[in-house]
């Protein structure tokens, strides 16, 4: 359930990153930088 939701998270922000705003790469130096303790544990249970 979760990585369907993974999933159907990224194709949204996919479909708005063809848009005029580079969402995704705003996103991944955002992750990059702070390192927020929610994605850490995102990519936790995803691999588990």
């Amino acid at each position: 359930m979760l990585r369907l939701v993974c999933i159907l998270l990224m194709l949204v922000v996919t479909i708005i990153d063809i848009g005029p705003f580079p969402i995704t790469s705003l996103l991944m130096i955002w992750i990059l930088l702070f390192r927020p303790s929610w994605f850490y544990d995102l990519v936790q249970r995803i691999y588990r």
